[in-house]
């Protein structure tokens, strides 16, 4: 009896010690949670912010498993529409919800959270050894029992140790084999790479390693239809990779958009940002980070865009019409093929229709790519590019970034070597900030504040700043960094108010890397581009505002590009990360002029689609009317 009273006891008293923690720590995240609540009321015009948004009220969010954020919405979808398109995958789009479902129950936990877990597991380890001094105190002949085990040597297991051999059902061998299991214990990051993404989504997947021609090695992601000559590159922007373009599961993404019209989608990622490898295993973190845009532009995308061309014309079974290289006619003259691949014919021999999608500093790589591969004479393989919000002018911006401009400007000689790349070093913080972004989620008046404050550094941009913390490319094993030598470039940009190559600080160091004492100026290159360029911005975008893309149209009109623009009302990261119908619709329709010649080419015209509603009629006006033409010809031919 009096065994069991102590038992009682003990276990009312853990679950009033482990009650009275749970409460404190609850009512830690209430007065952080209301402070948060209160200075938002506080901050100009922010004091909105917080209607129609449920648990900002001071209660605790401590809850169980759940669908992360930014697959909510398309499982949802998915389980409503099965059959998403005749090309998709849709066999297995039947089974996303549960697949989701499964992949929860182990989601990251928060900072709170796992204080949480950790108190408990602390007092459960205390009270174990104070329920088993209890036991041996009030038990006496079983210690004197274990004591004289312990003594004589009895006490020590001698049955034999038997090591069950097992077999898998249905394996290929099944021979009974013995099994180790191996203990990890698990952080609860959320720690996805693309991959897993695509392939959890039932979609085809392909990893491509591209080395560039100064040692890098770079990850080109694939979403492969071989047999298609209809290819798309989606490009990333700064401290972003191919993670974005997929972060809005099967419904809201652009890259399983391109898949389901057909499309062979390759995803690229520059250095330093998802795969930091390089030839050199030895590389010092300062020779690594030693690059800027110019390597992105003519080091990079190069590489990634010749892998293209060299797996598509290989699959497609022709040969490469042009490669750059000498060869001998039948009259026994040396022709250089380098010249003859830079005229426009180049593309249409090519067996494919390749087509790039850039989003932000992707937009500048690849402006940058194209009148530098025309400079040197080399094709570019390209037949069309949608840009948005490409970076490359950056004079119209806020006190903040004017700032941080001067600064960068100013200390950047000193800080180059010191710290040449801008990243999360341990895994540790980037842990720390994986699980941030957690609590962000579950305490929705500090999730509104942090959103607000950083919307206040970038000049009053609404993008989802604290989601995208959220995304599984910012995790504690990887996280995308960037060089200081690009944001230096930036810098350089901003102040000379043109977009240009890197300076490299003397007219003899400039003279050495272009011919001229100063940077080479690209957009007074604009008349080399031979493709239609299509440019959107964003009309509450605060990073990279409408007049500087706009300002890029006008250079191109003015140098005769085929160019057209278009503005939406989104913010900078709305482009990748949020789910837009009208703009999947708009830049699909986009593809669709590159890769089909026989629907004509856009004119340069200015057009700004305010409405979303507006995208879709406009397509469809379109569509119609080139059917119409197209049946009114047939029947002229008839005739």
């Amino acid at each position: 009896m009096l065994q069991e009273f102590v038992d009682n006891v003990i276990a009312v008293t853990k679950e009033s010690v482990k009650t009275f923690t749970y409460e404190s720590l609850n009512n830690i995240a209430r007065f952080i949670n209301g402070i948060s609540a209160l200075l938002l009321t506080l901050l100009p015009g922010k004091g909105n912010i917080l209607e129609g948004i449920s648990g900002w009220e001071l209660k605790p969010a401590l809850r169980g498993p759940r669908l992360p954020r930014w697959m909510e919405r398309s499982s949802a979808i998915s389980a409503e529409t099965p059959h998403l398109s005749r090309t998709g995958p849709s066999k297995k789009s039947f089974h996303i919800r549960h697949q989701f479902l499964q992949r929860t129950t182990d989601r990251r936990r928060g900072v709170f959270e796992d204080l949480h877990l950790a108190i408990e597991i602390f007092i459960e380890s205390v009270f174990d050894i104070v329920h088993k001094g209890a036991h041996y105190v009030l038990s006496p002949s079983e210690v004197w029992q274990k004591l004289s085990c312990w003594i004589h040597g009895s006490g020590r297991d001698n049955s034999p140790v038997v090591d069950v051999p097992t077999a898998n059902i249905g394996s290929d061998n099944p021979v009974p084999t013995e099994r180790k299991t191996v203990y990890r214990h698990s952080l609860n990051t959320d720690s996805r790479t693309c991959e897993d993404v695509i392939t959890e989504l039932g979609y085809p997947f392909e990893a491509i390693k591209v080395v560039t021609s100064d040692g890098y090695v770079l990850l080109l992601e694939r979403i492969p239809r071989r047999d298609s000559r209809k290819v798309v590159l989606l490009q990333h922007g700064i401290l972003d990779s191919s993670m974005g373009w997929v972060s809005n599961g099967v419904v809201g993404s652009p890259a399983f958009a391109a898949y389901d019209q057909g499309y062979d989608v390759f995803l690229g990622n520059l250095r330093g940002l998802v795969s930091r490898e390089h030839i050199d295993k030895n590389i010092s973190s300062y020779k690594y980070w030693k690059y800027s845009v110019n390597e992105h532009g003519t080091k990079d995308m190069p590489a990634i865009i010749e892998e293209i061309h060299k797996i598509k014309t290989s699959e497609l079974g022709k040969s490469q019409p042009l490669s750059g290289e000498e060869t001998e006619d039948q009259n026994g003259k040396i022709q250089n093929l380098e010249v003859q691949a830079s005229q426009e014919g180049s593309i249409e021999d090519q067996p494919y229709k390749l087509c790039a999608v850039c989003h932000s500093l992707g937009g500048a790589v690849m402006l940058m790519y194209v009148v530098t591969s025309r400079i040197a004479h080399k094709p570019h393989r390209l037949s069309r590019l949608v840009l948005l919000s490409p970076a490359g002018f950056h004079e119209d911006s806020n006190v903040v970034f004017s700032m941080v401009e001067k600064m960068i400007l100013f200390v950047g000689p000193v800080l180059a070597p010191l710290i040449p790349g801008l990243y999360i070093p341990t895994r540790f913080f980037r842990m720390l900030l994986n699980k941030l972004a957690r609590d962000f989620h579950n305490y929705p008046a500090l999730g509104g504040l942090v959103q607000t404050l950083m919307g206040y550094v970038v000049g009053g941009d609404s993008s989802n700043w604290v989601g995208v913390l959220g995304l599984p490319h910012y995790n504690m094993d990887d996280m995308p960094g960037v060089s200081f030598h690009v944001a230096l470039h930036l810098a350089q940009i901003k102040r000379a108010k043109k977009f240009q190559m890197y300076d490299y600080g003397s007219p003899a160091a400039n003279m050495e890397a272009y011919g001229t004492p100063e940077p080479l100026d690209l957009g007074a290159h604009y008349g080399l581009i031979d493709i239609p360029v299509d440019l959107v911005a964003g009309q509450r975008d605060r990073v990279i505002s409408p007049s500087m893309v706009k300002k890029h149209y006008k250079l191109m009109r003015k140098s005769g590009v085929e160019v057209s623009y278009n503005e939406f009302e989104y913010a900078h990261l709305d482009f990748t990360f949020s789910h837009r119908e009208e703009l999947l619709s708009y830049v699909m329709s986009r593809l669709l002029l590159g890769t089909d010649p026989g629907k004509g080419r856009i004119k340069q015209t200015t057009v700004r689609l305010r409405k979303p509603k507006k995208v879709q009629s406009e397509i469809e006006e379109s569509m119609e009317c080139r059917a119409k033409e197209e049946s009114d010809e047939l029947a002229g031919r008839t005739v």
